[in-house]
């Protein structure tokens, strides 16, 4: 028994214990659920060892409804600790500061890799690692009649089919298609609407002191599985209550907006993302652990996916950084002034930012067949900015520009169209439902909307005020321009 902050005294099953009790778990004790948020945020000191607690909780209770309220499903118990597991896990594979590692670091190593890098498939390939490595969890397992078949189940329940994926067929192995609303209990890919989102959402809100409205208890009460339009069991809610879903997608809204996406806490990612990329090809770890000989730096690490070196990294690895001496490269010295800076608060400071823009007008151009990523976008909108001003290729490293991403976490679709309902004179039919049918005061939203936003690196007022020139005369000529052809030519005021 836990006793949690958000959902008070929890029960966690043994086999889930032996899992908590390993050195791959307990590193998630060093891995801010909020990053760097907690240099803005005080309260943001929560960790994502407490949020896996609580989606496993969460998971578990969801399963234990259904079992109780449609016994017809044949839910097993060995359903049910697969389920637990998976939620428990499915973030273990997060590297220092989360999100940033991703997004920045990773794709910065240049290593060569043989499948795109996404903490999903490292949380899948680490409890993989754990199961084959520890013989206490292996015969825990054994114990409680979990076998192969059950850990590809958890594995493709953190991290999607091993197979690759066709819509008109069944990809999985771990569970057959009658089972198939197993799947949408910790990562739902139908709707966004699982376990993980509510634990996060409600344990950010705790933290931070903003009000959550969502009551995840009342769902879990009303939610039926019924087979649905593609011959798939899926999670169903009773239609009176799909508007109360719209106060869980409008917290995520609010919390990307005033924490997760802060200005402050943009630019301190684009420091961190700095540091560790300057750093990652020197910094080793053979000092303190010198069993890591073979596998010492981290692009090695990444690259062989060596699983005992990579949990060594966490967040604490600032202070690796910061604390380096002696004979070190240049370029972990330049990593080291910048952690330094961080350290004094001495952050990249923003200094501009767009009005929002629909969807497609930041990041909307193709490269070849391929439409640009956010980093791309980002690269090509300062090289633009520069050109604009006609800015010296000085000035390129004084400031930096972030493309920042609002929705309701499913990019431009909206979620409540996603999730199928039934009623109470028919609770075994399912149906989707429209935007209208849920509300015509929400008709007309906009679900997804983006802002460019331009850091600078130090002060100086001159280079700051050409920037900030250059930056209006480019969204004057981009931005209006683009919006305008997004809402029509109606929009457009007359010639004269």
């Amino acid at each position: 028994i836990f006793s949690d902050p958000v959902h008070g005294h929890i029960l966690i099953h043994p086999i889930c214990i032996v899992v908590i009790d390993t050195p791959e778990f307990q590193r998630l004790r060093d891995l801010k659920q909020l990053g760097m948020g907690y240099f803005v945020y005080p309260g943001a000191a929560h960790n994502r060892f407490e949020h896996c607690l609580g989606v496993c909780y969460l998971a578990g209770e969801f399963v234990k409804q259904l079992m109780d309220n449609q016994p017809e499903l044949e839910i097993t118990i060995e359903d049910r600790l697969c389920v637990e597991l998976a939620a428990l896990c499915h973030d273990i594979g997060h590297g220092p500061f989360s999100h940033v590692f991703d997004s920045k670091v990773i794709p910065s190593l240049e290593v060569e890799l043989d499948e795109k890098w996404k903490h999903e498939y490292a949380s899948r390939d680490i409890f993989d690692y754990i199961y084959k490595n520890n013989q206490k969890v292996e015969k825990t397992f054994g114990e409680y009649g979990l076998g192969p078949q059950d850990i590809e189940f958890i594995k493709e329940l953190i991290a999607g089919p091993t197979s690759g994926r066709k819509q008109e067929e069944w990809s999985y192995k771990g569970r057959p298609k009658e089972k198939a609303f197993l799947y949408e209990i910790v990562a739902n890919e139908r709707n966004g609407i699982d376990v993980d989102k509510w634990d996060y959402i409600a344990r950010d809100c705790h933290q931070l002191g903003i009000r959550n409205s969502f009551d995840h208890s009342r769902f879990m009460k009303f939610a039926r599985v019924i087979k649905g339009d593609d011959g798939r069991k899926q999670i169903c809610l009773r239609d009176k209550e799909v508007i109360n879903l719209h106060s869980l997608f409008a917290a995520r809204y609010l919390l990307h907006k005033t924490a997760y996406q802060h200005k402050v806490i943009g630019g301190l990612e684009i420091m961190v993302a700095q540091a560790l990329v300057k750093a990652m090809g020197d910094l080793t770890f053979a000092k303190y652990f010198p069993s890591l000989k073979k596998c010492e730096k981290v692009p090695d690490i990444i690259k062989k996916k060596d699983w005992k070196g990579y949990i060594l990294m966490t967040d604490s690895i600032l202070y690796k950084i910061r604390d380096a001496y002696g004979d070190i490269s240049e370029n972990l010295k330049a990593a080291k002034q910048i952690v330094e800076r961080i350290f004094n608060r001495d952050f990249y400071r923003c200094i501009g930012e767009s009005e929002p823009c629909k969807p497609g007008v930041l990041i909307g151009k193709k490269i070849g067949d391929e439409k640009e990523t956010k980093t791309e976008a980002e690269k090509r909108i300062k090289a633009e900015i520069i050109q604009e001003g006609g800015l010296p290729d000085a000035d390129a490293d004084f400031f930096y520009v972030q493309v920042v991403s609002f929705d309701f976490g499913m990019k431009e679709e909206n979620p409540l169209e996603k999730i199928s309902v039934y009623s109470k004179r028919e609770p075994n039919k399912a149906k989707k439902i429209q935007q209208d049918e849920i509300s015509t005061v929400l008709k007309h939203y906009v679900f997804k909307e983006e802002i460019l936003r331009i850091y600078i690196t130090k002060t100086d007022e001159n280079k700051e005020k050409a920037i900030l020139q250059a930056f209006d005369k480019w969204k004057k000529k981009n931005l209006v321009t683009q919006q305008e052809e997004a809402a029509g030519p109606s929009s457009r005021p007359d010639d004269d």
